[in-house]
């Protein structure tokens, strides 16, 4: 059995992320680490999205940027400047060759394609599996859960933010390259919280896609369907091409992640718990997190990240809402953008806002709803 210091299951942002952050920091320099991932070459399987104010450290991977949001209510349009943010897109492909060309810098680290089978530990080490061999460390990171997560589906609701997006060009000029469309909730709802998404690249290219806030997945079919109605009859009466595709699942709760980690086991990424309960929003989170990863390992301690006391209790609020009176989503996000500065919205939805900032969002919240989710949980009513 080979021997590290540092095992990290998992080469997708946070596990990147976090072997760049060991391999760059001078206390890790004789430290043995590798990362195993089992594919060579994922292409551009995911982008990721998020806001900062200014420029950031990512700004060299950015592919697209745009300054201008766009929401799209039952009964109103906006389409807001934004002064202190900027809404910025990575694309997969360019990230991971990234990445990977800093990793090969660092002589400590080694990368080893191979799938992780199977995940165990004694009461010194953890060890693992894979297609080809066994390793151990006295810490493992793992992106990837290799337990049930039934077992941390609760006490509270889970929802799923489930997705298809297509990468489109049309035969002719449709989409305005300098704004992204956050949220349009014009389409059918069918009795969940669905939405378009759209970040254009050029009048003729952009990413278009299908999202639900929801318990139950969909059949491809159905994301397809209601891409292709949207797009002919919303965007372009001509025709268009799909280039690439895009697909995924994000669990949406308030549940303690943190409870699978063990004394030589600690997940991360969205294993972790580390995407956003309310929005599904995962790279800027990881982003946060992985300073804190780094800080508990040079200390000798077990990483134990949780969620921000006041913005987990609004997260439970939310999603209290949407497990219980899903169709209203769009009424929830309709009024914040209806009655605010959108950059006071994607502030809070940072985890940014000041408690007086905060109270401004929950007066534009539909309070009806948000007071008998209130109220239902301080009974701990069961769902």
């Amino acid at each position: 059995m080979t021997e590290y210091d540092y095992i990290i299951i998992g080469g997708g942002a946070s596990g990147l992320l976090l072997a760049d952050a060991l391999g760059s920091d001078p206390f890790f320099k004789e430290k043995r680490i590798v990362l195993f991932e089992k594919q060579r070459q994922k292409g551009n399987d995911r982008t990721w999205c998020f806001w900062e104010s200014g420029s950031g450290p990512f700004d060299a991977l950015v592919y697209k940027k745009w300054d201008v949001i766009r929401f799209r209510g039952p009964e109103f349009e906006r389409s807001i400047p934004m002064a202190e943010y900027t809404y910025k897109m990575i694309r997969g492909a360019d990230f991971y060759e990234e990445y990977h060309r800093r990793l090969q810098l660092y002589p400590n680290i080694e990368v080893r394609y191979e799938a992780v089978e199977s995940l165990e530990e004694s009461e010194t080490a953890a060890w693992i599996t894979t297609t080809i061999g066994s390793y151990s460390a006295p810490r493992v990171l793992s992106s990837v859960a290799f337990q049930s997560p039934s077992s941390l589906m609760r006490p509270y609701p889970v929802l799923k933010q489930h997705f298809l997006g297509w990468f489109i060009r049309t035969e002719e000029a449709v989409f305005d390259p300098e704004a992204a469309t956050f949220m349009d909730f014009s389409i059918p709802q069918m009795g969940n919280t669905r939405f378009m998404y759209i970040l254009p690249f050029s009048p003729t290219e952009a990413l278009v896609e299908y999202t639900l806030f929801s318990e139950a997945l969909l059949q491809k079919s159905e994301y397809e369907d209601a891409l292709k109605s949207y797009i002919t009859s919303d965007l372009t009466e001509k025709g268009y091409e799909i280039q690439e595709t895009e697909q995924g699942s994000i669990p949406m709760t308030v549940n303690d992640f943190t409870r699978a980690n063990s004394a030589h086991i600690t997940h991360i990424g969205i294993a972790g718990g580390w995407a956003k309960p309310s929005t599904g929003y995962t790279f800027w989170n990881t982003r946060k997190q992985i300073p804190k990863v780094v800080d508990a390992l040079k200390k000798g301690n077990a990483p134990r990240l949780k969620q921000p006391f006041k913005f987990w209790h609004y997260d439970r609020l939310l999603l209290d809402v949407l497990a219980r009176e899903n169709p209203s989503g769009n009424r929830v996000f309709s009024m914040m953008f209806r009655s605010l500065d959108p950059e006071l919205i994607l502030k809070f939805l940072n985890e940014e806002t000041s408690l007086a900032e905060d109270f401004q969002i929950i007066n534009a919240s539909p309070k009806g709803m948000f007071i008998r989710a209130f109220w239902k949980a301080l009974i701990r009513s069961p769902y």
